[in-house]
């Protein structure tokens, strides 16, 4: 008798599935509406109200979705930060991972600032624009790869001891700045005025007007440091224990290459390219043992409802069960995945037969969903659209163990 009614409930857990995950997803058309980006546009300039297109988008109505974070298994995390109206995602997204990080490691409770680093990568992108002779772009993108290259070369600053930004501004406001710069190096390549010494004096010159300047030592916590000081006695961390991921087809799989993306600026040829499969399990595998990762992809689908705070792949645009590696690549190749936004992906949950993923999210539009500044994303949405992985190197243990002999 007990075997049948198990027998039963195991049938009906089975259909109960299949009805779930055969069903059809509708697609609706919604107008944007008005929210926090909107407000920090208004701290800095009157702003014109254009009519709104509608855009494609998944209906979530009626679906049951993992938005209890109480549901996730958790690692510790600073409280989200918006990163206003600058395009500075890769920064705030790694920089919280390693607040992360130094949790686990140290116990350490820090939060950092994100613009020490932006202020620094600017000035490196700066004079690779000179040496390669304007063969690079220069823009706000980059890589959470860069994140750690920066803290092992400049060390860190808490965020009471740089703000990168005036006092009287709330949020950060790059787009006047950045535009300065670009005009600048657009001179200096038509010119064929390639000093390096002029280009970094007139680079720094820019930032310290609209983010101030940064100062050469801080008192935190009754100790004077400098930002390599601060780094190798409070933050402790071994930037050289973080390692980066991919998956795709093109490139040789199982070895170490360059993540071929604009924002790639460096040319940083340390990403292990993986199987999909092994990709996927690098990020389960952190997140089960109490690690979190920082995540790279492309968040432009109709399926990541940025009101909602939803990631997920409608069925309309490709079933689950057809998101493999093929699909993958064939998205990579076509430029409808591309590396456009990270964030950080700080606990995990098993839901209806699939895993979800508790993601921190700087973007501006995260804190205008039900839980503020972060999304809840499904594994088909990792699968099929992340592009890159950060992840210490011990949560990537088994994976490595396979190509590193």
């Amino acid at each position: 008798m007990k075997k049948a009614s198990l027998l039963i409930s195991l049938l009906l857990s089975v259909l109960c599935l299949l009805a779930q995950t055969s069903k059809k997803d509708s697609l609706i058309y919604k107008s944007p509406k008005s929210g926090l980006y909107q407000e920090i546009q208004r701290e800095t300039k009157p702003l014109n109200i254009v009519p709104a297109k509608k855009h494609m988008a998944l209906d979530l109505t009626g679906k049951d979705l993992p938005m209890d974070t109480t549901r996730y298994q958790r690692v510790w995390n600073n409280n989200p930060v918006c990163q206003g109206e600058s395009g500075t995602c890769w920064c705030f997204a790694a920089t919280s991972f390693l607040e992360a990080e130094s949790f686990r490691i140290n116990g350490q409770k820090i939060k950092l600032s994100e613009m020490f680093f932006v202020y620094h990568e600017y000035l490196e992108r700066a004079l690779q624009f000179v040496e390669s002779r304007g063969d690079i772009t220069f823009d706000e993108g980059s890589e959470a790869s860069s994140v750690p290259l920066l803290l092992k070369k400049y060390g860190a600053m808490p965020l009471s001891a740089y703000q990168g930004k005036p006092i009287k501004n709330k949020y950060h406001h790059h787009r006047e700045m950045i535009a300065e710069m670009k005009t600048f190096l657009t001179n200096i390549k038509e010119t064929q005025n390639w000093n390096p010494n002029l280009v970094l004096q007139t680079i720094t010159s820019i930032m310290d007007h609209y983010m101030q300047a940064m100062p050469a030592t801080f008192d935190y916590r009754g100790k004077t440091y400098t930002a390599k000081s601060f780094a190798e006695e409070v933050v402790k961390l071994r930037p050289d224990d973080y390692f980066n991921f991919m998956s795709n087809m093109e490139q040789t799989q199982n070895q170490r290459t360059e993540l071929i993306e604009d924002d790639n600026w460096r040319h940083f040829d340390e990403y292990y390219n993986v199987p999909l499969n092994e990709f996927f399990n690098v990020l389960t595998n952190a997140l089960q043992n109490g690690y979190t990762a920082c995540i790279c992809g492309d968040i432009s689908e109709p399926g990541f409802d940025r009101e909602q705070g939803i990631g997920m792949i409608p069925n309309w645009d490709i079933p689950s069960n057809a998101i493999d590696e093929n699909a993958r690549q064939y998205r990579l190749t076509n430029k409808t995945t591309t590396d456009d936004h990270c964030m950080h992906i700080v606990g995990v949950t098993w839901h209806n037969g699939s895993y979800w993923f508790l993601t921190k999210d700087s973007n501006a539009s995260a804190f205008d969903a039900p839980v503020k500044g972060f999304r809840f994303i499904h594994e088909d949405y990792i699968r099929l659209k992340m592009m890159n992985i950060q992840v210490h190197k011990l949560a990537a243990r088994p994976v490595l163990d396979k190509i590193i002999k």
